[in-house]
C-alpha cells in the first residue's frame, strides 16, 4: 500500500475524526471541511486500496451499520436476540422478494383506478388503515373495509374501473377470498399482500407482493403474528408510487 502523503495522512486522520459526519457527506463537502481538494482525497482513497471516495463511504457506511448492529446484540442474551433478529430475517427475505415489475403495474393499476378499494382482517387492518390514508392524502379515491359483511356486500358492486388491494397474511380468510372471487367474476383488478405463495388470494391475484414470514411468534395460541413484512410492502409500494406520480 503507497504511503500517504502529508496532506493525505492529514486528510485520512480528519475522516477518522469526524466519521459520522463523513458518512453523509459527498466528496464536495469533505474537500470543503477538511480543507483539501477533491484530488487530494481520491489519491488518499486510492492508496487506501478503494476506487475511489464512493466505493470508500460505501464500505464505511456498511461498517458502520454492522458495528452498531452487532454492538446491540452483544448486549443480550441468546433468547432476546433471536428476537431481534427475526426482525432482520423478516426484512431481508421479504425485500428479496420484491419484483420491480410488480411494483410499476401496481402504480399503473392505481393510477388509473377510478376508486382503490382495500380489503383487510384482524392484525392486518392498521396496514391497511394507514395506506388507505395515505392515498387519500396523495389525491387518490380510496376506501378501506374490514368488516366481514360488508366486505362481502361491496365486493358484489365494484366495477372493473376501479381495484382492490388485499392486504392478508396468510392470504386464505373466509371472506378475503370469497371477495376475490366476487371481484374475479367482474375482471376487477386484484393486488395481493401477503407471506403465503400457494394460498387462495395469491393464486387469484393479478398482482403478488410475497413477503416472507418467519414463522416464530411469542404468541403461540393466537393469530397475531408479525405483520412486519405487510408494513415494508406497503410502504414500499405506497413511496414508489409517490415517486412516480409527484
Amino acid at each position: 500500500m503507497s504511503t500517504l502523503s502529508p496532506t493525505e495522512d492529514y486528510l485520512w486522520n480528519y475522516i477518522h475524526s469526524h466519521s459520522n459526519q463523513v458518512a453523509v457527506w459527498t466528496i464536495t463537502e469533505l474537500s470543503d471541511h477538511a480543507n483539501v481538494s477533491t484530488a487530494t482525497i481520491v489519491r488518499a482513497m486510492k492508496k487506501r486500496g478503494y476506487s475511489g471516495y464512493s466505493d470508500f463511504r460505501h464500505s464505511h457506511l456498511s461498517q458502520k451499520r454492522d458495528s452498531i448492529r452487532y454492538s446491540i446484540l452483544s448486549q443480550v442474551d441468546d433468547q432476546i436476540r433471536n428476537v431481534i433478529m427475526q426482525n432482520e430475517v423478516e426484512l431481508t427475505n421479504t425485500l428479496a422478494n420484491l419484483n420491480i415489475s410488480t411494483i410499476e403495474d401496481t402504480i399503473h393499476l392505481i393510477k388509473q383506478a377510478d376508486t382503490v378499494y382495500i380489503f383487510a382482517r384482524g392484525p392486518s387492518e392498521p396496514t391497511a388503515d394507514e395506506m388507505c390514508l395515505k392515498l387519500e392524502l396523495l389525491g387518490k379515491n380510496a376506501q378501506y373495509f374490514h368488516d366481514p359483511n360488508v366486505i362481502r356486500q361491496i365486493s358484489k358492486r365494484i366495477h372493473h374501473s376501479s381495484m382492490v388491494i388485499f392486504i392478508s397474511l396468510n392470504g386464505k380468510t373466509e371472506e378475503l377470498v370469497e371477495a376475490a372471487h366476487n371481484l374475479n367474476k367482474e375482471d376487477v383488478p386484484i393486488v395481493v399482500l401477503t407471506t403465503v405463495e400457494d394460498s387462495p388470494l395469491a393464486r387469484i391475484s393479478d398482482e403478488l407482493f410475497l413477503g416472507f414470514q418467519s414463522g416464530v411468534t411469542m404468541f403461540n395460541h393466537y393469530e397475531v403474528h408479525s405483520r412486519l413484512p405487510l408494513q415494508i410492502m406497503s410502504r414500499i409500494l405506497l413511496d414508489s408510487y409517490v415517486i412516480r406520480t409527484q
